[in-house]
């Protein structure tokens, strides 16, 4: 599970510099300037669930069942979430909204915090 967690947190960590760099050149003429910052948001939180990832796989050794969970809520998470948020803002920059996307981000923005729910229940039960 640490190995995973160390793939996924590099692979969207590469990939959020690629997408942000590609928003600030690329999508700055196609993109509305709302549209830009939606893309800059997915953008942002895949980067500092990427890093999270990475500090969790270096601190925890990610073998009990919470753990696992936790991770893949992260690994789950950030895709549903920064994808579906690119996916809305290059597509509706084309005139062509995907609309099932829409209810996918929240989808991942909830298992971003069922992740983070999760972690604090790790620490909180070292307390008890």
């Amino acid at each position: 599970m640490v190995l995973i967690a160390h793939v996924m947190g590099s692979l969207y960590g590469l990939l959020a510099v690629v997408f942000g760099a590609f928003g600030a050149h690329a999508l700055k003429k196609t993109l509305n300037e709302q549209q830009l910052k939606s893309f800059e948001t997915g953008v942002k939180y895949q980067m500092y669930h990427a890093i999270l990832l990475l500090v969790l796989g270096f601190n925890f050794n990610l073998e009990t069942a919470l753990e696992r969970y936790m991770i893949y809520s992260f690994i789950i998470g950030i895709f549903l979430f920064s994808f579906s948020i690119y996916g809305l803002s290059i597509s509706a920059a084309k005139g062509k909204k995907i609309r099932f996307l829409g209810p996918i981000t929240p989808l991942g923005g909830l298992l971003l915090v069922i992740g983070w729910a999760l972690l604090l229940y790790s620490f909180i039960q070292n307390f008890v």
